[in-house]
């Protein structure tokens, strides 16, 4: 979504570039004219580079917030297209001035001008910074296809939710940066028929309590929302994962109660300890797996009439999808 943004250069590196191919011209009105046309010229093509913030799908535009603010970034660049109509008012200015001035020295105008730019583009430099900042931000966002039917996979560390993508994928998941965990974000994909659909585990989001997540965190869960998508939330009976299973019961009920999408509580570890009051699986021993994956593509076709496929299909599906994994 954000991997074509430019960088955006400072005010200086701006101003360097404009007086440095204006100084080609053979006359003092045409490094006026020159300059001011690369200077407005540059402006205007960075801010239209950026996205209309109103037009990102939903998810999209919660994320760009949380990552760099919509709002900060639309006066910013609102205060861009600001220098470059002035940029363009002060070239028009003083080339008319030296152009009633025919016969006298027209440098110390073209000094004037350049001395005027040169004002107006330091009055952006934070700006300009900050820009630049929200532009590397945006674009290690996760990879995540708003547009997809998915599936987010929840609960705590060590429940089996790694193991779980890789068994219903065929392969090793993708591991993109992420602005709010030093875990990264993992994201696999598998294909039921012509459908493509997307697993994705966030490490440090959905696998704690409300009440430990800063506000960052609440409203990146908030924008997951938007996904078209299921929860699977895998519990660990066995407890082999470090946590009680009071403490992951509790958990689900509150990412139930927060995430508005359809949830699915699994019990994984299966061979280890049987689980009866919720559909069981074994993402080691692939006990069960299919079984889940089919309810979660039910309940995607329920919630989102998604075309159904035949669970007999799902081998060959699983082909497809070691071809197709990015």
């Amino acid at each position: 979504m954000f991997e074509q943004l430019p960088t955006v250069p400072t005010s200086q590196e701006l101003l360097d570039k404009s007086f440095r191919r204006a100084s080609r011209a053979t006359d003092n009105e045409s490094m006026v004219q020159n300059a001011g046309n690369i200077l407005s010229d540059n402006l205007s093509n960075l801010v239209h580079k950026f996205p209309s913030f109103e037009n990102l799908p939903p998810f999209y535009r919660e994320m760009a917030d949380i990552t760099a603010g919509v709002d900060r970034m639309r006066i910013s660049l609102s205060r861009m297209r600001w220098a470059a109509r002035q940029i363009r008012l002060i070239s028009r200015e003083y080339v008319g001035k030296m152009k009633r001035a025919q016969g006298l020295d027209s440098a110390p105008t073209r000094k004037a001008a350049f001395g005027r730019y040169s004002s107006v583009m330091r009055s952006i430099e934070k700006d300009l910074l900050f820009l630049n900042e929200a532009r590397n931000r945006l674009r290690k966002m996760p990879t995540i296809d708003p547009n997809v039917p998915t599936i987010l996979i929840a609960g705590y560390p060590n429940v089996g939710k790694s193991s779980f993508i890789i068994r219903v994928t065929g392969a090793r998941p993708e591991i993109a940066s992420y602005p709010f965990t030093t875990r990264g974000i993992f994201v696999g994909h598998f294909y039921r028929g012509h459908q493509k659909y997307q697993v994705v585990d966030t490490p440090g989001l959905l696998d704690r309590p409300l009440s430990e997540r800063n506000e960052i965190e609440r409203q990146t869960v908030a924008a997951l929302s938007h996904l078209q998508g299921v929860v699977l939330f895998i519990l660990d009976p066995s407890e082999h994962c470090g946590y009680p299973l009071d403490s992951q019961l509790r958990l689900a009920e509150d990412l139930k109660n927060w995430i508005h999408l359809p949830l699915l509580v699994v019990a994984n570890k299966a061979d280890i300890l049987r689980y009866r009051d919720v559909p069981e699986m074994s993402t080691e021993t692939g006990q069960g797996v299919s079984e889940v994956l089919e309810t979660l593509v039910t309940l995607l076709v329920d919630a989102l009439l998604v075309d159904p496929v035949p669970v007999d299909r799902m081998r060959g599906d699983k082909d497809a999808a070691q071809q197709n994994e990015i």
